[in-house]
């Protein structure tokens, strides 16, 4: 069998993903892995309660490993961080990381490098699939899901559950999987869980993304102007 930590995002993709590799008898996955906010005490990015996360592992079966992270690291500080825990693994013989991402090579790239300085591999189950088939897929096996968090342009999508419809609704630039970032979600139904997971809607909240201090959009004349903004929906354990 081969060892494995599973990178666990508490969305539709890295949920689908592990549906497949637990379908695989040759994989042995030791840790649903989640990269948290330390200060805010949520999933980074999606910005869902440490709770929720719990009970989604408590659901799944499989030990939770959190790597608790500034709220806003610089690479290097990422970096660093993300080596210690790997090198941690790769000391308990864990040799592969699994990721939920479909088709962006860049950060693929970043992944397989970072995995190689400690002598380990990823793995890809949903790499180049269709997002379209991916969804629908998604909900035809019975999995729900709830939109955490959407760039500042799909505001009045964000708290909603996935269904077809939804997807149908969406605007043509983007991707049916938010594989661009354009929105990112809670898994609380499906056939990776042993019970669902009850949750309930609370205040919705937009969030202002500056560049960060090292990177090119830090510097000259964009250096105070936003990078990114998000609307968030707080869902609560119900």
């Amino acid at each position: 069998m081969i060892p494995c930590i599973f990178n666990w995002s508490g969305g539709k993709d890295s949920a689908l993903a592990l549906h497949y590799c637990l379908q695989n008898p040759e994989l042995d996955i030791r840790y649903l892995v989640t990269t948290v906010n330390d200060a805010a005490d949520r999933i980074s990015m999606h910005g869902v309660r440490t709770e929720l996360l719990i009970q989604q592992a408590e659901n799944i079966g499989i030990p939770l490993y959190q790597i608790r992270l500034p709220e806003m690291p610089d690479m290097a500080t990422y970096d660093n961080v993300m080596t210690t825990h790997l090198t941690h693994f790769k000391n308990e013989g864990i040799t592969h990381s699994i990721f939920g991402d479909i088709f962006l090579e860049d950060l693929r790239n970043y992944r397989d490098k970072r995995l190689a300085e400690v002598g380990m591999t990823g793995i890809y189950p949903l790499w180049k699939r269709d997002t379209g088939d991916l969804i629908s897929e998604f909900l035809s096996l019975g999995f729900g899901t709830v939109i955490a968090c959407v760039q500042h342009h799909l505001e009045e999508i964000v708290g909603k559950e996935i269904d077809l419809e939804l997807i149908k609704r969406l605007p043509e630039n983007v991707d049916m999987c938010g594989e661009n970032g354009e929105f990112h979600t809670f898994a609380f139904r499906g056939p990776i869980f042993k019970n669902e997971i009850k949750y309930k809607t609370g205040e919705k909240v937009f969030k202002e993304y500056k560049a960060p201090v090292n990177s090119e959009a830090s510097c000259g004349e964009n250096a105070d102007k936003i990078l990114s903004g998000f609307w968030y929906c707080d869902l609560l354990p119900a």
